[in-house]
């Protein structure tokens, strides 16, 4: 009898309306724990596959894009030059 006979067989779930992102195929991914008890999530599709220490590495690589939106010093940006609207076809005051 070998080592992976004696071992527990972990539960593969799948996920719900998850798209792969290699493939783009919905409703093909599994998650899972592996040996080392970090959670896994594949793609039963195209084999895909990516532990959850991967996934905090490129979310921390990720950069949020900059819009006039966002906080920029703990401040919003401003246009540069504000005007007031003016409505096409009301006549003027």
């Amino acid at each position: 009898m070998s080592d992976n006979q004696n071992k527990p067989q972990r539960p593969r779930r799948f996920i719900a309306g998850a798209v792969c992102p290699k493939c783009s195929e919905m409703d093909k991914v599994v998650m899972f724990s592996n040996d080392d008890g970090e959670e896994v999530r594949e793609c039963v599709a195209c084999g895909y596959s990516q532990t959850s220490t991967e996934q905090a590495v490129e979310d921390q690589q990720a950069q949020e894009l900059a819009t006039r939106v966002t906080p920029v010093d703990g401040r919003f940006g401003y246009d540069e030059g504000e005007q007031p609207l003016k409505i096409l076809g009301l006549p003027d005051k």
